[in-house]
């Protein structure tokens, strides 16, 4: 909004230093202070709401040590987040960018999603919560939802390089590196040529065409996406700032991704794909990560608030979505290497119990619990040393993400 005010100023009345509302660095510095300022402060007042609602956490006894201690810690905190998010975005960012709608839209609907689970949980003594059936239908509405825009939409394009022989020095003197804007499914995966990969390309055996069905395997790549990394938000909310430390780690390569693939400069420069009005999502990626950051001085151990499925689900859901839009989703498995490893010490646990209950009429387990932070506190090992050191692999994972963009 604030945009569009100080556009207005600047073209009817000159208005001094309305201009610098034009560049994205300053409005993503912005929004990041803001949504910092807006989770750090008034997080405290909406936590003390919280308690006096008597939103607290119903602990189940795992035998993990300090466990009981956190029984009716304020829960449902997913709202600081939501709301130090989306009051910058929408101040600072381009409302008509498709980009910033699909982000918008994603935060409400996963919002909403883990809402749902957390207020059935609490105000009607139901742990189980949503059931999973529900909370799966969603996350694959909202992969479809964002699949079909981000193929169907007019304004979402890429730039490929031309090759050598066609690049030539334009009439203003700057060399024309890039060809003309157009619909793609291609996307960046590393160890690859030139590190993208076509998904249309799985259609090439229908022969002439088959690039028309190419939205049959981006939007199936979309709903995986969005619900792997969602759930995987979801099981690592488990311990002390695990989720939010290791989430800001990850949103902020994302943002670093989504400036320079959106800056034709630095996209040559690079020699990455340049994505036209992507970089308008850098606002909205640094008012989460400063939403985050200020969410996490509550959280940390020990926790005044934890965030609930409200808040982990809407985690997930915006990082994956950032991810496919910037055609960097096939990085994820690296960059959000935590989540990952989380979501399969659960799915190799359970699958292992089964299958050995079954063959020796005993299940056996691979770790002592799953998630996999919760092996190390059956290893005594203490909560906050659990979390610090996955901060410093997800940094790591971070650090190789980036590398992997010069690999070929």
């Amino acid at each position: 909004m604030l945009y569009y005010l100080f556009q207005y100023l600047e073209s009817q009345f000159s208005f001094p230093g309305a201009s610098v509302f034009q560049f994205i660095t300053f409005r993503a510095a912005t929004a990041f202070i803001l949504s910092l300022l807006i989770s750090a402060i008034y997080g405290k007042k909406i936590i003390n709401f919280l308690q006096k609602q008597q939103v607290g956490e119903s602990i189940r006894d795992l035998g993990l040590e300090g466990q009981v201690q956190k029984s009716g810690t304020p829960t449902m905190g997913g709202v600081i987040i939501i709301l130090a998010t989306l009051i910058p975005a929408l101040l600072l960012a381009k409302l008509d960018n498709v980009y910033i709608i699909l982000l918008v839209i994603t935060t409400l609907w996963m919002g909403l999603i883990g809402f749902l689970d957390d207020y059935i949980k609490v105000f009607k003594k139901d742990k189980g919560g949503l059931k999973g059936k529900f909370k799966v239908l969603g996350q694959v509405g909202l992969g479809v939802i964002v699949g079909s825009m981000l193929y169907f939409n007019e304004g979402v394009t890429i730039k490929e390089q031309l090759p050598l022989e066609q690049q030539i020095v334009q009439e203003n003197g700057r060399k024309k590196v890039f060809g003309e804007a157009h619909k793609s499914t291609k996307t960046t995966v590393p160890f690859f040529k030139n590190n993208e990969l076509e998904y249309a390309k799985a259609f090439n055996f229908l022969g002439d065409g088959y690039e028309k069905y190419g939205w049959v395997v981006f939007i199936f790549i979309t709903v995986f996406i969005v619900t792997g990394i969602s759930n995987g938000a979801n099981l690592t909310d488990g311990i002390d700032g695990l989720a939010t430390g290791s989430s800001a780690i990850i949103v902020l390569t994302l943002a670093v991704f989504a400036w320079v693939s959106g800056n034709i400069i630095f996209a040559d420069y690079l020699d990455i794909m340049f994505i036209p009005n992507s970089g308008e999502m850098t606002v909205f990626i640094l008012a989460f990560a400063g939403a985050l950051i200020g969410f996490l001085w509550y959280n940390t151990f020990p926790a005044q608030v934890f965030m609930g499925d409200t808040g982990s689900l809407t985690i997930g859901g915006i990082i994956a979505v950032i991810a496919i839009a910037i055609r960097k989703e096939l990085l994820l498995p690296i960059l959000a290497g935590v989540f990952v490893v989380e979501n399969l010490s659960v799915i190799l646990q359970v699958s292992w119990f089964k299958y050995t209950r079954k063959k020796y009429g005993t299940g056996r387990r691979i770790f002592k619990m799953a998630p996999l932070h919760h092996h190390y506190q059956k290893l005594k090992y203490h909560e906050s040393k659990i979390v610090v050191r996955f901060w410093i692999i997800g940094i790591l994972l971070a650090v190789f993400t980036i590398v992997t963009l010069k690999l070929r």
